[in-house]
């Protein structure tokens, strides 16, 4: 397929299952959407919602009882879904890059950071050693590491959370990737740690020019800087658009939970609003919509037909049933809460 210039990857009706001793987990159910060049694309959920998966697809790293049912995921003109493991090592990393949620389980820790920067560096870009360590000092000044050069000698256990999460981005960098996968990469991290970290990711975006996915269960993180946002619920994205249209507009329902349950300054002390009820069992996919146990708002046919996406603005969608000219009209609950501030802006 030959992908549209302002888009670098395309995922198609993306199905996949884990084979289990108790049957057949359905994790990530017809999932779609596109990565634009140069933003920042953030997908959202609960754990469970098959966010991670996804994105562990495209990087061609999903577990050995994982199978991939249906669909494609198109990088350029290849199709990483029909892409051999030992063809893989070509894309990943070097095309694709990927930080993960915990970095003490990313770095060897009994190897010196300076040799897991330089590792691949050698192996792929064939660079002599003199070279590798000039450009492992680099990047390493590139993500705020100070005094690189003794760092350079130093092992994980040396580096504070925040640290070794600057060290496994930079080495996320050494191959120079067009796109950056980040699942959850500040969860581990206290919160003034975590701005810091998406500070510097998104100045290593506008830097470097990547286009990045940006994996989180909380949208807090977010809102200063998606571009673009996609809400995913029991292995299917349930509404996706503009960041200011998510924040400021949504219309699905689970969309409203979610935002509900984000804290706010001017709550009561002690209150904090929770999403009732628990996800569904992959094991059995729900007949209908998959929220409809936990939504409030739920109609009759939500619990026995999948609601299609209605089209709210040329670039916002939703999943929901209440959008339907026949539904009754429900108001958000979280109209007017105030979520991006007024500098955020969108790539499109």
């Amino acid at each position: 397929m030959i992908l549209p210039d302002d888009v670098i990857l395309r995922v198609e009706n993306l199905t996949i299952s884990f084979k289990t001793p108790a049957g057949l987990v359905r994790a990530v159910r017809g999932v779609d959407f596109d990565l634009k060049r140069g933003e920042t694309l953030c997908i959202v959920g609960e754990s469970g919602s098959g966010k991670s998966v996804t994105s562990r697809a495209v990087m061609g790293i999903l577990a050995g009882n994982a199978i991939i049912d249906d669909g494609h995921i198109y990088y350029r003109d290849i199709d990483l879904s029909q892409v051999k493991e030992q063809d893989f090592h070509k894309i990943r990393g070097s095309m694709i890059g990927m930080i993960f949620q915990d970095p003490l389980s990313s770095l060897n820790p009994i190897m010196k950071i300076g040799r897991q920067i330089t590792e691949a560096l050698i192996l792929k870009n064939k660079m002599s050693k003199k070279a590798a360590k000039v450009r492992a000092l680099e990047l390493m000044r590139e993500v705020g590491i100070p005094e690189p050069e003794k760092r350079y000698y130093q092992y994980p256990f040396h580096f504070s959370g925040g640290m070794r999460q600057r060290i496994v981005i930079a080495i996320a960098l050494a191959m120079n990737p067009e796109i950056l996968i980040c699942d959850e990469p500040t969860t581990a991290l206290d919160v003034t740690i975590q701005a810091q970290i998406l500070e510097l990711i998104n100045k290593l975006k506008k830097d470097r020019g990547l286009s990045i996915i940006f994996i989180t269960h909380d949208l807090g993180v977010v809102a200063n800087m998606a571009d673009r946002i996609a809400v995913m619920y029991a292995g299917k994205i349930v509404e996706y658009g503009k960041a200011e249209e998510v924040f400021y507009d949504s219309r699905h329902p689970y969309t409203w939970a979610l935002l509900e349950s984000m804290p706010a300054l001017e709550q009561a002390k002690g209150q904090l609003n929770a999403i009732p009820g628990t996800p569904p069992n992959m094991l059995f996919p729900p007949k209908g919509d998959a929220f409809a146990p936990r939504n409030r708002y739920a109609m009759k046919i939500d619990f026995e037909e999948e609601p299609p996406f209605f089209k709210v603005t040329d670039t916002h969608y939703a999943a929901a049933w209440l959008l339907h000219p026949d539904a009754p009209h429900i108001e958000s609950p979280i109209k007017g809460k105030y979520f991006i501030s007024k500098g955020a802006k969108s790539n499109d």
